[in-house]
């Protein structure tokens, strides 16, 4: 099995991905991680979905809410990251966004002076500080092994231990499984009136399903208008989630409902 997942080689999106399959390739962005299995490029696809201490990855809700694609599989690995560089004098850190932003605390009370410039993935950082002195990349310490360009100028940076990314294995739409622990909707109600949320919700707590995330988007059709994301702890093939999710697509009767599937959960250290 073939999978593709944020490039290049050593992201933690990579780590996760070699759960999957050995043969992993690469994409500079998760939009076209999820284009590229909607088309039946690839046979599975890992992407990012929520961190626990940014919160969710809304580049992925949105991919996900353009692309007909399946959830087949939830990966959780904890985030470790490390500051890498040639040296301990550089003046900029590179690295993705949610990196930065995961160790924002250590950043400002060590390095205050140090400009910080996001990327396309916590590799591409690396990568930056491989080939230029003057730059620190944030990855896992592992990116420092056998490289004699790199050292661990420090570990565990980000601001909490308890650090960790959950990542979707994405699949071509017909590959979608209706068993499993949890499942993942997507709503577009294309309403907007007092109270909608609450109705789109209850059908769920009237039938003591647990939601385990609730997140909007703008729906891009105009402003105040939104796409809502929705994890609960029960499988599509339940009787009350089937009852729960009818009139779910009742009152979005005037947009839509996406199932993305049911799934597991593994935990990736």
């Amino acid at each position: 099995m073939k999978a593709v997942t944020l490039g290049p080689e050593g992201t933690y999106s990579h780590r996760a991905a070699s759960s999957v399959a050995d043969d992993v390739e690469f994409r500079e962005s998760v939009t076209a991680i999820v284009e590229a299995v909607a088309d039946g490029e690839y046979e599975r696809g890992v992407v990012p979905i929520e961190n626990s201490i940014e919160g969710s990855v809304t580049e992925t809700l949105d991919a996900l809410t353009d692309r007909e694609v399946a959830a087949v599989r939830e990966i959780v690995t904890p985030i470790r990251h490390a500051l890498l560089a040639q040296t301990e004098n550089f003046s900029a850190v590179a690295s993705h966004s949610q990196a930065l932003a995961q160790c924002r605390s250590y950043l400002e009370s060590n390095y205050p002076g140090a400009d910080l410039e996001a990327v396309a993935s916590t590799a591409r950082g690396v990568e930056y500080a491989r080939e230029n002195a003057d730059v620190a990349g944030i990855g896992h310490p592992a990116n420092a092994d056998g490289d004699p360009a790199l050292s661990v100028v420090a570990e565990d940076i980000q601001d909490r231990t308890s650090n960790a990314t959950r990542f979707f294995v994405l699949a071509p739409p017909e590959s979608r499984s209706d068993a499993g622990g949890k499942s993942s909707l997507v709503v577009y109600p294309d309403a907007n009136y007092p109270g909608l949320l609450l109705e789109l919700l209850e059908p769920f707590a009237d039938r003591d399903i647990n939601l385990t995330r609730v997140e909007s988007r703008p729906s891009g059709e105009r402003l105040g208008d939104y796409v809502f994301h929705v994890d609960f702890a029960a499988g599509l093939y339940e009787e009350r989630t089937q009852a729960a999710i009818a009139e779910v697509e009742d009152l979005a009767e005037n947009g839509w409902v996406r199932r993305l599937g049911s799934y597991d959960t593994e935990h990736v250290v």
